[in-house]
């Protein structure tokens, strides 16, 4: 069975990240998971060899956060400058304030193998596969689409991104996904009250 480590990008997953977290389960919980799902064969291929979205069980769904509001005229954004790490550019950052979120239908993990994460030294580990990110979507999207500022940090070859070449298709269901969803900005009541309801 192929080892799956924790790279230390996908904690910063956690309760007001406004990103898919688990309230009661590890990162190495959630390793050990999608090593088991990759045996089973439960899992398809990323965007470039080297990268796999392995499929989380229903059972194991269930202790996931989904981040996503819909959004629509009556939706209040916050737009802020960030960055995801010293050495990346920063890039403006969009979060829904005034939404609910919605259920998941399903969540996804992203694994890259050493080789992937070598290419720019963004391995954690010297396992062969390091989970990287943790995807909650909500119950009728299908595919989730890659969010177009990762996108253009991979095409550009820029700090922070991992060399690909996309489609215009691609970009186009990119830019009309984030377009009607956008990420919850919670307040951590909120985010609490949402998380009980999933335990």
């Amino acid at each position: 069975m192929q080892k799956v480590a924790v790279n230390d990008f996908v904690r910063r997953q956690v309760k007001g990240s406004g990103k898919t977290y688990s309230p009661d389960l590890s990162f190495e919980d959630i390793a050990k998971h999608a090593k088991e799902q990759m045996a089973l064969g439960n899992f398809k291929e990323g965007y470039r060899d080297g990268v796999r979205i392995v499929q989380c069980s229903l059972e194991m769904a269930r202790h996931f956060y989904c981040p996503f509001a819909r959004i629509d005229e009556s939706s209040k954004l916050k737009a802020e400058v960030v960055r995801r790490r010293p050495d990346e550019e920063p890039y403006i950052q969009i979060r829904v304030i005034n939404g609910d979120h919605l259920p998941s239908g399903k969540v996804e993990f992203i694994l890259y193998r050493h080789d992937v994460l070598a290419e720019n030294n963004e391995q954690s580990t010297e396992a062969e596969w390091e989970l990287v990110s943790i995807h909650a979507i909500p119950d009728g999207v299908e595919p989730l689409p890659m969010g177009p500022v990762t996108m253009m940090r991979n095409q550009l070859e820029m700090p922070g991104g991992t060399k690909a070449h996309y489609t215009s298709e691609e970009w186009a269901e990119s830019v009309r996904f984030w377009q009607r969803y956008g990420a919850i900005s919670n307040t951590e009541e909120k985010e609490q009250r949402i998380c009980e309801s999933l335990i």
